[in-house]
């Protein structure tokens, strides 16, 4: 258990470094930073287990997207095209990351769908 804590505190620790580069180059999310952050989900995108759990990096990851997300302005949005993005790149895997807010108990105030309007 000790090395699941060490992991999920570092993680964070990398995501604030990561919004903070993000702020400081103007305040707008990139995709990089996105998919950077859902990378910690990458093998529940790939195989479909294990399921995330909260606390886990992955929903770390999830949580601090669906913070900015639900922020509004460019960076909200940034995360909901982004996703979309990923969806559109990762198509046999958009299930996995169309379900990844619930596995991780988080609203990101928009449905990851390809229908969806990220205006």
């Amino acid at each position: 258990m000790g090395f699941l804590n060490l992991a999920a505190t570092a993680f964070g620790v990398v995501t604030l470094l990561l919004f903070g580069a993000a702020a400081a180059a103007g305040g707008a999310l990139d995709c990089t930073t996105v998919t950077g952050l859902i990378s910690a989900c990458s093998a529940f995108i790939t195989y479909g287990s294990p399921d995330p759990l909260p606390g886990s990096p992955c929903c770390e990851a999830m949580t601090t997207l669906g913070t900015v997300a639900e922020t509004g302005g460019s960076s909200g949005g940034g995360v909901c095209r982004c996703l979309l993005g990923l969806i559109a790149t990762y198509n046999p895997n958009a299930t996995a990351i169309a379900t990844l807010p619930g596995f991780c108990g988080i609203d990101m105030g928009f449905i990851i769908d390809p229908n969806t309007d990220c205006a």
